[in-house]
């Protein structure tokens, strides 16, 4: 039996903003409930790979001076505003992109400026689950700088590709690198859309032999995910063609060819989407129908029972009038006579089988199941 999705806020399904109307443009106000930031640098090339931690924007300026042909500074956490603005000033990164790093719930979009380019794209950091992370990246001319909104994603190929000098990541540039996360954020959404088809084809099962009603509480919140998922992946098709087609400093026409298939993928991913939907939308219709048959079934039987016991209680109450026998003929004389409750009895008896037969010709009762 499939196991109901955890229930989803819906802090999820609505934008949230904490920065007050009117403030001055780029002020960074973190979410309280967020996590320190984590940052992690890793810098190579051909020859060689280093990866260590960054305890402070010192430490990552000094590290940046001696750094090899490409560097990865992953940050995860955005509770430390202080911290992101020092990064983001050794990047030259703007301030309203960092406050639309900080402001999650971004649309995904791509940005360019001068000195990089700017991604945010919606992720999931589940595998069997879409748990909604915004993941934002800065693509320069030698540096590929990203951040996450907590511990825990869907990189950990790519960065096994990193230790392996003959790889191709290890030899191309920044632009590479971006397509590789991208590409693993959009690949990521495969297994999650598998694992809700399997869902719904359970609760397809389950719904057709009942209409418990918990049935649907599952299928109602398959259903909220895969509107998140449309909501992430429809911009992300647009993000995917703005980095296949227009020109930019940052993003070589090779790149481009796998930015391509990328958005190939993408392309899937909104098929399979759109299919899912159009499912979930039958199987909810299928449960109503089946619902509404139950009970016109349950209604039938209510009324052929009342129809049967209307003579009957007309017959009943016919001879629980007081009337007296004995001062004229006509008055009910069968009360008198020795097999009248007999006869009572047998009258309704005849009358309620008289009804029966009545339907069965009818072909209201006693139906055989159609296969």
């Amino acid at each position: 039996m499939v196991t109901d999705p955890p229930r989803l806020s819906r802090k999820f399904l609505m934008v949230q903003r904490r920065t007050p109307a009117g403030s001055q443009p780029g002020m960074l106000i973190t979410d309280p409930a967020a996590p320190p930031p984590v940052v992690r640098m890793i810098s190579y090339d051909s020859e060689g790979i280093d990866e260590f931690p960054i305890t402070d924007a010192a430490d990552l300026r000094k590290k940046m001076r001696h750094g090899r042909k490409t560097t990865w500074i992953d940050v995860a956490g955005l509770g430390d505003a202080g911290l992101l603005q020092e990064i983001g000033e050794i990047f030259g990164i703007h301030r309203l992109s960092l406050e639309d790093v900080v402001n999650v719930d971004q649309r995904p979009k791509v940005e360019a400026h001068p000195d990089h380019t700017f991604i945010i794209v919606q992720m999931s950091d589940s595998k069997l689950e879409f748990v909604p992370e915004q993941f934002a990246l800065f693509v320069g001319a030698n540096f590929v700088l990203s951040f996450q909104e907590r511990q825990g994603d869907c990189f950990d190929m790519v960065r096994a590709r990193l230790l392996h000098p003959a790889n191709r990541i290890r030899s191309e540039g920044p632009d590479y690198l971006a397509y590789a996360l991208i590409d693993s954020v959009t690949d990521s959404y495969f297994p999650i859309l598998e694992h809700y088809g399997e869902a719904i084809e359970e609760l397809e099962d389950e719904i057709l032999q009942s209409t418990d009603l918990t049935h649907m509480h599952g299928l109602h919140a398959i259903r909220r995910k895969l509107m998140l998922i449309r909501r992430a992946v429809w911009p992300l098709r647009d993000v995917l063609n703005t980095l296949t087609r227009e020109h930019s400093h940052f993003i070589s026409p090779q790149t481009q060819i796998y930015f391509r298939d990328c958005s190939d993928h993408c392309f899937q991913l909104i098929d399979i989407v759109d299919t899912a939907r159009e499912l979930v939308s039958s199987i909810s219709d299928m449960y109503h129908s089946g619902a509404s048959v139950r009970m016109n079934e349950i209604m039938t039987v209510l009324t052929i029972i009342a129809t049967i016991f209307i003579p009957l209680g007309f017959i009943a109450s016919l001879y629980g009038m007081n009337f007296d026998p004995h001062v004229s003929v006509w008055n009910m004389p069968e009360l008198d006579w020795r097999y009248g409750y007999p006869f009572s009895l047998g009258l309704m008896l005849a009358t309620a089988a008289g009804l029966l037969v009545y339907f069965w010709r009818k072909g209201w009762i006693f139906r055989k199941s159609r296969r």
